[in-house]
């Protein structure tokens, strides 16, 4: 893993986690727009006025933020069953700062913050593409699952 991302160091009380070009925060401060901004481009949708910060606060366990001098460069989401299941959503990172290592990051902390709550499992579903990201380099393992499109 690229030592320049912070991805080598540990976490420290507050949950973040600080290398030379990167801070990775557990439930770290965000503006909507900044979260927007992401999603749109990381997803290819045009920006709309999306409440990010209510949303989180609302139905998240927690959320990751990764900071490249101070700007938001990568976001992830959390949800949870409240007790053995979490679920990570929208798992995005800035085009121009992948395949440093960001991406593998920021589910790390999320997969820690999970253990340390007492969840037994994190899942996520993902598109083709992605596989490789979600198995090898997050070390997620395949298992069958079910979806359904509710918005065909």
């Amino acid at each position: 893993m690229d030592q320049t991302d912070g991805a080598d160091q540990m976490a420290d009380q507050t949950g973040s986690v600080e290398g030379p070009r990167s801070l990775f925060e557990w439930r770290g401060d965000f503006s909507s727009p900044e979260v927007e901004r992401l999603h749109s481009a990381g997803f290819a949708r045009p920006e709309a006025p999306y409440d990010w910060w209510d949303q989180v606060q609302q139905n998240s366990f927690g959320w990751v933020c990764a900071r490249v001098a101070g700007d938001l460069v990568g976001w992830v989401n959390v949800v949870w069953d409240g007790g053995t299941h979490a679920f990570i959503l929208d798992t995005v990172v800035e085009a121009r700062h992948r395949r440093r290592g960001i991406g593998a990051e920021l589910v790390r902390v999320c997969v820690e913050n999970a253990r340390s709550a007492g969840c037994e499992w994190i899942h996520v579903d993902f598109d083709e593409p992605l596989r490789d990201f979600y198995l090898d380099s997050c070390g997620f393992a395949p298992a069958p699952a079910g979806v359904i499109n509710l918005m065909p």
